[in-house]
C-alpha cells in the first residue's frame, strides 16, 4: 500500500514536498515513481528512482526544480518541488513497480498505486 501526503495549495515560485508512505510489503527492489495528471490531461510521468542503484530520472518539466528522494530503509519515497508553476498544478500520484531502467517512465510497469495527492499552483 502506498499513502501520499503533502499536496496543498501553494502561489507560484513556492516549495512542496509530497512523501509516499509504503506499507505491507517491501519495496527495497521496486523502482519508485511519481506521476501526475492534470484536468483533461493524460497522466504524465514526473519523476522517478530505480530500486537497484537509485538512479534518477526526470521529466524535462521537472528537471532542475523537482528532487525525488527514498530513505535508508525505502520505506518512504518523497518529491521535493522548488519553483512551482501553476502548469505544476494535478493530482500526484506514487508509484511502485519492479523493472528495468528503460522502462521507468511507462505507467503500466507499475504495479502499485497511491490514493493520489492534490497539487494548486496559483499564478
Amino acid at each position: 500500500q502506498l499513502v501520499e501526503s503533502g499536496g496543498g495549495l501553494v502561489q507560484a515560485g513556492d516549495s512542496l514536498r509530497l512523501s509516499c508512505a509504503a506499507s505491507g510489503r517491501t519495496l527495497r527492489f521496486h523502482t519508485m515513481a511519481w506521476f501526475r495528471q492534470a484536468p483533461g490531461k493524460e497522466r504524465e510521468f514526473v519523476a522517478s528512482m530505480w530500486g537497484a542503484s537509485n538512479d534518477t530520472v526526470y521529466a524535462d518539466s521537472a528537471k532542475g526544480r523537482f528532487t525525488i528522494a527514498r530513505d535508508g530503509a525505502k520505506m518512504m519515497v518523497y518529491l521535493q518541488m522548488s519553483s512551482l508553476k501553476p502548469d505544476d498544478t494535478g493530482v500526484y500520484s506514487c508509484a511502485a513497480g519492479l523493472m528495468s531502467t528503460i522502462s521507468v517512465r511507462s505507467v503500466r510497469r507499475y504495479s502499485y498505486w497511491g490514493q493520489r495527492t492534490q497539487v494548486t499552483v496559483s499564478s
